[in-house]
């Protein structure tokens, strides 16, 4: 019996990127779940995809099979635990890529560096290159810590809608890490809003005393990432800050500009 048209389409026509359309829809799909918080219901993407809800429930049942999306009991989907593993895995190669990048914030600032992504309510550590200098500061790959006391976790929360920022405070508390802690939502906004203005955020012994910490937006990321400098209080100054803050931004535009470059032909 010949296929039908209408199947031979769905799985095999090309996409306008040059790519196989059904591959493109189903990680469109992907994305559109992220985007609602992991879990939504197939006329909701319909409604936000466009694809009609026979493609659409195609599609899910076949990322359900592979795992990458789980039905749950009330017949709504959500993001599967196979994507765990994926993501765990580009996570490492994301620090792996921006290593050469925080080399040379090393040699241009002398402090240390970091690469550091917004994974759900906590800030993660993916990437560290340390300083020379005998006195520097050392965070652990892989490290987790609560957004309003790091100068990355205010540069990946800046341009978040207050009341999403409020939201995440309410959940994970905030507690004082040292006696400069920012501990009130209303404090930690008034934060965020000098990052908007200025385009950088700071840590002034927020998170460990005498250590200052330097943070700025990779712009355009794939997912939210920030990079940083830190180092003694006594070396990042403000007089530092002026020199530092332009050689970070600049670093954060060319590492965007390679994390969106995918090679591909």
């Amino acid at each position: 019996m010949p296929t039908s048209s209408a199947s031979t389409t769905d799985s095999k026509a090309a996409a306008p990127t040059g790519g196989v359309q059904s591959l493109e829809r189903a990680f469109d799909l992907l994305e559109r779940m992220a985007d609602a918080g992991g879990e939504v219901g197939l006329s909701e993407l319909s409604a936000t995809s466009g694809l009609p809800l026979p493609t659409i429930h195609r599609l899910m049942r076949t990322l359900v099979a592979c795992g990458y999306v789980r039905q749950q009991p009330n017949r709504r989907y959500s993001l599967g635990p196979r994507l765990i593993r994926l993501g765990e895995s580009a996570s490492r190669l994301l620090g792996t890529w921006a290593r050469p990048y925080l080399a040379r914030l090393v040699e241009e600032t002398g402090e240390t560096a970091n690469m550091a992504l917004l994974d759900g309510d906590e800030i993660v550590y993916v990437a560290q290159v340390p300083s020379k200098h005998s006195m520097r500061m050392f965070t652990e790959v892989g490290r987790r810590v609560l957004p309003h006391s790091t100068g990355v976790g205010k540069a990946l929360l800046a341009h978040t809608p207050a009341e999403d920022v409020r939201a995440l405070l309410a959940r994970t508390g905030m507690p004082a890490a040292t006696e400069k802690t920012i501990t009130t939502p209303e404090g930690f906004l008034d934060a965020l809003e000098d990052v908007r203005r200025t385009g950088y955020a700071v840590d002034d012994n927020e998170q460990e005393i005498g250590v200052r910490c330097l943070a700025v937006p990779v712009p355009d990321s794939p997912t939210a990432a920030a990079i940083s400098i830190s180092g003694p209080a006594g070396r990042v100054t403000e007089a530092a800050t002026d020199r530092i803050v332009p050689i970070l931004q600049q670093v954060a535009a060319e590492l965007s500009v390679a994390l969106a470059n995918t090679g591909g032909n």
